[in-house]
């Protein structure tokens, strides 16, 4: 019951006090939310469970020596674990990492608010219900499509997550080789294991950028007019083919620009992370051919509302940065070999600009003269 002597906005505020800014998204009700939302994976008895998950783990040691050998970038002995996960424990983990990473982005969203807190904690409670309600709906939905993860962990420990009952339905889906289908999806994952933990500053500066980016993303109360009116213009565009998603709704040419920075950086990760993984492939999974063609052929065979859902949230545009990171990888490793190419890594300001992802050569310029 409310104290009559406090102001509404002081109960508010005392109310979020106690959980911290979590109290504007509830997220342990994401979690639930995502759980009971979530799709039912593959069919396995116990013993089948077991194989699975222990494969993967022998999959992710074995990718480690060629991943280093050929990225020419090593981990620091015992870092990073591999942790293999179902679709409900991997929404756990995201969103923890989520919360992590938007705790102090809804403080300093607050902090720019003249009367951030105002209503009443049954309000309060409410509006974080709804919101956290919405996370675990989106958790639910990518978490049947997500076949690995390095999970940053903002506040935690970074650790490389396999999530089995999604690997084993795409496996089983495509018709190829188990254990080559494996090996070759922790050769990608194992290379993100590599970049953020051989390079002791990337981690903390994409998590500085992604929390700089949504603060200057989150909806102000007095814009949401003109959001919506944005909105009913920009809808068009967020759904057609190569767009970006929501970010074409919501964001202002300024804000795009650093969408494209950020976006620069994450097509970097992901086209080495491919690279790599192509040039380990032939090596030591004899139907890397065969898988290649097969998954390539899944990612362009998305239909419905399933295409409606990954164009709005940004997931054809994550499609493109496997892609064009991976032209920008080969074209500079041809140019100056992989040891002139990881020089990438040396510093933020040797990261390649978003249009130097276009254009291989003014990176090479401008990092090796």
């Amino acid at each position: 019951m409310e104290d009559m002597g406090m102001t509404s906005t002081e109960t508010a505020s005392q109310a979020l006090s106690t959980s911290g800014t979590s109290g504007l998204v509830d997220w342990g009700f994401a979690k639930a939310t995502g759980r009971l939302l979530v799709q039912a994976g593959p069919r396995v008895g116990p013993g089948e469970a077991a194989e699975l998950v222990g494969s993967l783990r022998s999959a992710a040691r074995r990718s480690r020596g060629p991943v280093a050998e050929t990225a020419r970038m090593h981990a620091p002995e015992g870092a990073s674990p591999v942790l293999v996960v179902d679709r409900p424990g991997w929404i756990d983990a995201n969103v923890d990492s989520l919360r992590s990473m938007l705790e102090p982005v809804i403080t300093g969203m607050l902090a720019k608010r003249k009367n951030p807190l105002a209503g009443s904690p049954m309000v309060v409670s409410v509006g974080g219900k709804v919101t956290g309600a919405e996370v675990g709906a989106l958790t639910a939905f990518l978490s049947s499509k997500i076949l690995g993860q390095y999970d940053l962990a903002p506040d935690g420990t970074p650790r490389l997550l396999l999530v089995a009952p999604n690997v084993l339905h795409t496996e089983t889906e495509l018709g190829v080789d188990p254990e080559d289908f494996r090996l070759w999806v922790c050769l990608h994952e194992e290379t993100h294991r590599v970049q953020f933990t051989a390079v002791p500053w990337l981690r903390q500066h994409v998590i500085d950028t992604a929390r700089a980016l949504t603060l200057d993303l989150a909806p102000d109360p007095e814009e949401l007019g003109n959001q919506m009116l944005r909105i009913a213009r920009n809808l068009p565009d967020a759904l057609r083919s190569g767009g970006n998603g929501l970010a074409d709704i919501f964001a202002t040419p300024e804000q795009r620009a650093q969408i494209a920075r950020v976006t620069a950086i994450m097509a970097l990760l992901e086209g080495h992370a491919d690279v790599v993984m192509d040039d380990v492939g032939p090596a030591v999974v004899p139907s890397v051919e065969h898988i290649r063609a097969k998954f390539q052929q899944r990612r362009h065979n998305v239909t419905g509302l399933d295409k409606i859902l990954r164009r709005l949230l940004g997931l054809e545009a994550k499609m493109r940065q496997y892609r064009d990171g991976a032209v920008f990888v080969r074209a500079v490793t041809d140019r100056v070999g992989t040891d002139g190419f990881n020089a990438v890594w040396t510093s933020p300001e040797t990261l390649p600009l978003p249009d130097e992802i276009e254009n291989p050569q003014a990176w090479v310029r401008r990092v090796h003269g």
